[in-house]
C-alpha cells in the first residue's frame, strides 16, 4: 500500500475527527454488533472491535454501556446497512457505507450531497469493481519485537502485507480474514489501535490540490450525515 495507503489513512482520520456526530456513529456501530452477536465482548468478536474503536475515539465507558444496552431494548429501531456510490467533483468516485433506519431519508440526504457538488449518484453495483475489500488492523508496534517475526507469525492468519510507520504497524489481508487476521494480532499481544474492513482503490486517481478541496467539501458533508458509518474513494 505504501505512501498512498498512508495518504489516504491520514485523509480519513482528518475527516474522521472534523465529524460532528462521531459518537452517536460509533455508538450505532456497537449497537449492530450487540444486536447481531449478544452483548458479550468476549463471545462476540464484532462487538469487541467496535468497543475498541469506539475507544481509540475517547468515547465515554457510559456511552459505550448505553449502546450495549439499546440493543436489547424494545424500541429499538431496525437499522439496515446500506451501501451508495457516487461520482463527485472532478470525476472522483465515491463509496458510501451507511447505517440507518430511515432508508428514505438517508438516499434523499446522499443524492443531494452529490447532486450539489456537481455529481451524482450511481447505480448500486457500479463501483464494487473499482475497489478491493480488505482487512485493515492497526496495533501499537513494541520496541522489544521484531517486526519480521511478527510478520511471519501474522502470515497463518491471513496476512497479506504489513506496513508500518512511527511506531504503527499496519496489517493487511483479505476481508473475508478479517476475523482471523485480527484474532492473530491479539493472540500475539499487540495492542489493536483500530480493526475495520477498508475498501482499497484499484486504480487510484491524482487530484490537484484545488480539485481535492471541492474533493473534500463533498465528502466532509457525506460523512457529517448521521447515517453515514464510512466513505472511500479512488482518491491516490
Amino acid at each position: 500500500m505504501g505512501r498512498a495507503f498512508e495518504y489516504r489513512r491520514a485523509s480519513k482520520e482528518k475527516r474522521w475527527d472534523k465529524m460532528s456526530k462521531l459518537f452517536p456513529k460509533l455508538g450505532k456501530a456497537i449497537t449492530m454488533a450487540a444486536k447481531d452477536g449478544g452483548p458479550d465482548p468476549e463471545s462476540n468478536s464484532s462487538l469487541r472491535l467496535a468497543i475498541m474503536n469506539a475507544k481509540a475515539q475517547n468515547m465515554p465507558k457510559d456511552n459505550i454501556d448505553k449502546a450495549i444496552k439499546r440493543a436489547s431494548g424494545k424500541d429499538m429501531a431496525e437499522i439496515k446497512e446500506i451501501n451508495y456510490e457516487g461520482k463527485g467533483p472532478h470525476g472522483v468516485m465515491v463509496f458510501v457505507e451507511t447505517a440507518t433506519d430511515n432508508t428514505n431519508r438517508t438516499v434523499s440526504n446522499i443524492k443531494t450531497y452529490f447532486n450539489k457538488s456537481g455529481g451524482e449518484a450511481l447505480q448500486t453495483g457500479a463501483l464494487e469493481f473499482m475497489f478491493d475489500r480488505k482487512a485493515v488492523v492497526e496495533f501499537v508496534l513494541p520496541e522489544d519485537k521484531d517486526p519480521e517475526e511478527i510478520e511471519l507469525e501474522l502470515i497463518d492468519h491471513g496476512l497479506e502485507e504489513l506496513t508500518m510507520n512511527d511506531g504503527v504497524g499496519y496489517a493487511t489481508g483479505e476481508f473475508t480474514d478479517f476475523g482471523k487476521l485480527t484474532k492473530g494480532v491479539e493472540e500475539m499481544g499487540l495492542e489493536i489501535k483500530k480493526a475495520s474492513p477498508q475498501r482499497i482503490p484499484n486504480n487510484p486517481q491524482e487530484f490537484s490540490e484545488d480539485q481535492m478541496d471541492e474533493i473534500e467539501a463533498l465528502l466532509d458533508k457525506i460523512e457529517e450525515d448521521e447515517d453515514v458509518q464510512a466513505v472511500f474513494t479512488n482518491v491516490a
